[in-house]
């Protein structure tokens, strides 16, 4: 077995041992997951993008003694040798021929007890009512007992960001071994709580509306929801790193001369690293925005401009939700295999799907319209069909519009129609032929 292939079942290891069974699924939420379990566990921060070419294989000299040494001690293990001998002496055993059984006389082959037949059947049956009803009765139990958890939270703050919230919880009469409140959908933001203590206050860094979760196990048991609008465009950039925290960028670099945007010079002022991969994000998050998530019309032109030499450039364009996420991240066709969307329940990626017709010249201005209707999904790109899908589960209101991007995006216009075509919502951005 190659060293390759080695470091690849430590990952998947790893992988299997965070609820991913296959990592061809995964997405970038999943890695940053990954890399910042390693990160709290073995004390080494390993990127996403190393994380990435560790999986695929995609690396033609031995990685680093200390990255190699983490995930080892992920599983574990002292050091990487260590791991390395286990994997092959365990190998190596499964692969050695079985030993030749010896010939046992068939008199030895009679049974030396007799058993009664009958009293066995009674009994094993008695026994299979006895364990269901104790199942029964312990899940019942545990839900009920669930009911008496208590989950409540308010901000410090009107709408600032960054912005504190206090969380009361009281999970005193709840049977679990540990208890987590997580503030949104995002699993790194889990922080571990205790009985007998009922506040806890958390950091949001970001604007939008976020749900809280109180966690018994693997369980939610509880949920509050967490409005933090803006009622402006608020960008900011952070690192890849998943303990990231974001570099808010000052409100009058974001308008430009007929769109909204930002350049070198921007980030300069704003003391952000241009030599370091980034992810920029545009979002607008208004304080009250009642359109149906199944059922708009979202239009905007946009088009990006690299701030490093990316392979596989891309733009996300996100309605942001109550629930699930509604989304779809563009790239030039080259990259297609590296394409993702969201819609409702439905996780699409590029690996396991053909996604090839989200794809465009990323760098040239592009019209994008998204229309849901009923929960079915068709996207334009300059007044082209080129996407339909339809979903089962309501992601319920839409509560703001995003862009995401690992360059500086540029936006033309933005448009939001409810369901009846109203406009709630419109944005030139001083552009006058819109």
């Amino acid at each position: 077995m190659t060293e390759k292939e080695l470091v690849k079942i430590c990952l998947e290891e790893i992988c299997r041992k965070n609820g991913i069974a296959d990592t061809s699924t995964m997405v970038q939420r999943d890695f940053e997951h990954i890399s910042q379990s390693v990160d709290e566990n073995t004390g080494v921060l390993i990127s996403l993008s190393t994380i990435k070419r560790l999986l695929n294989g995609e690396f033609s000299r031995t990685p680093q003694i200390a990255t190699l040494n983490a995930i080892a001690a992920y599983l574990g293990f002292k050091s990487w040798r260590e791991y390395k001998s286990s994997v092959r002496l365990e190998t190596d055993s499964n692969l050695r021929e079985p030993k030749a059984e010896e010939e046992i006389p068939i008199e030895n082959l009679k049974p030396k007890i007799q058993f009664n037949w009958k009293w066995m059947g009674i009994a094993a049956v008695a026994t299979g009512i006895i364990i269901f009803l104790s199942f029964r009765y312990s899940s019942s139990n545990k839900t009920v007992n669930y009911t008496k958890a208590h989950f409540s939270a308010q901000k410090t703050t009107a709408n600032a960001i960054p912005n504190t919230v206090v969380f009361n919880y009281n999970i005193d009469e709840i049977d679990a071994d540990s208890f987590f409140i997580q503030q949104s959908w995002d699993r790194r933001t889990r922080v571990k709580v205790e009985k007998h203590n009922y506040t806890l206050t958390d950091i949001y860094y970001e604007p939008g509306y976020h749900t809280a979760k109180l966690i018994a196990n693997d369980s939610v048991i509880k949920t509050t929801d967490i409005s933090i609008p803006t009622d402006r465009w608020f960008l900011f950039a952070k690192d890849e790193s998943p303990k990231s925290i974001p570099q808010y960028i000052k409100d009058g670099a974001a308008f430009k001369a007929g769109f909204l945007g930002l350049d070198k010079n921007d980030l300069d002022d704003n003391k952000v690293k241009t030599d370091e991969d980034k992810i920029f994000i545009y979002e607008y998050f208004p304080g009250k925005l009642e359109v149906s998530s199944d059922n708009f019309t979202f239009k905007t032109r946009v088009r990006m401009k690299q701030v490093k030499n990316n392979q596989c450039p891309y733009i996300m364009c996100e309605v942001f939700c109550q629930r699930n996420f509604t989304y779809f991240k563009s790239m030039p066709m080259g990259c297609a295999s590296e394409v993702s969307a969201q819609f409702g329940e439905k996780e699409l990626l590029g690996k396991k799907a053909d996604l090839s017709p989200l794809c465009f010249d990323v760098g040239q201005w592009t019209d994008i319209e998204m229309t849901v209707k009923n929960k079915a999904v068709t996207i334009f790109f300059n007044n082209r069909q080129v996407y339909t899908c339809t979903y089962n589960n309501s992601s319920g209101f839409i509560t703001g519009l995003g862009f995401i991007s690992n360059g500086l995006c540029e936006v033309d216009f933005v448009e939001l129609k409810g369901l009846n075509k109203e406009i709630v919502l419109k944005d030139n951005f001083g552009n006058g032929k819109y």
